[in-house]
């Protein structure tokens, strides 16, 4: 079974760019989406095989989540109940041998305005994921919104204490994984480097690889003998994020 992640920032944006072409000729079986930024009446998936389950932002033309699957959930939920779930943040999908949670982790902005927003919403987040594993094995998928180690970002000390880098977004992400996840691809590539997810639009960061690992995979430590690869695929374009890829054998 193989699943991506890709922050698309603006679904219907990327459609422009061949997103529809590339969802038909992927072979994923299921695919999550973040910041699809659109509402109920402006999706148009087209003729696919596709089922969708998106979770809008309140707010129109931001963030959302929406996770597109070829195999028909046993159910499906949006929201963690967090006083964010008005940002349409999170898709839970429950699958016979696994959730499938797709998040879009806040911003921490600039200056770390957001910090405390952020803070609670990893704590409740933690919360979440920990009482879905309590049922069964869960995959956690999305734009997390945080770089973890210097070996995660291209310009580590430049970056030191700004929104995504910071040690208390760092700390939380190190609480996540000790509170029973696996960061699959470095579980796999634990020395790679030079390998990101997203790039800034500005300074022709993208051509100069000048870029963060803020995408994951995550799943429950007793999941990992299922995984079979976990990878970035950069050269995939149409947005400032890639998409990241986990096949697992059930």
């Amino acid at each position: 079974m193989k699943l991506a992640s890709w922050n698309v920032n603006g679904l219907r944006a990327v459609q422009k760019k061949g997103f529809n072409e590339w969802l038909e000729h992927s072979g994923y079986d299921v695919v999550c989406l973040q910041e699809t930024k659109l509402q109920e009446d402006q999706v148009e998936l087209g003729n696919t095989d596709y089922i969708g389950y998106f979770h809008y932002a309140e707010r129109k033309g931001y963030s959302g989540t929406a996770v597109l699957t070829k195999v028909k959930p046993l159910d499906v939920s949006y929201g963690i109940g967090s006083e964010l779930d008005n940002e349409g943040r999170t898709v839970t999908c429950e699958f016979p041998s696994f959730f499938l949670v797709c998040c879009y982790t806040p911003n921490s902005q600039d200056e770390l305005a957001r910090i405390d927003v952020r803070q609670k919403w990893d704590e409740e987040f933690r919360t979440y994921c920990q009482r879905l594993d309590e049922k069964k094995p869960v995959l956690i998928c999305g734009d997390l919104n945080v770089a973890h180690k210097p070996i995660d970002l291209k310009n580590p000390k430049t970056n030191e204490g700004h929104a995504g880098y910071s040690k208390p977004e760092r700390d939380d992400f190190d609480l996540l994984l000790a509170a029973g996840f696996t960061d699959t691809f470095r579980h796999f590539s634990p020395d790679a480097t030079g390998i990101y997810s997203w790039w800034s639009y500005r300074f022709h960061a993208r051509e100069k690889n000048a870029g963060w690992r803020i995408d994951y995979w995550l799943c429950s430590n007793r999941f990992i003998s299922h995984v079979v690869a976990s990878e970035i695929k950069t050269e995939v374009m149409g947005s400032d994020h890639c998409p990241v890829v986990l096949t697992i054998r059930i």
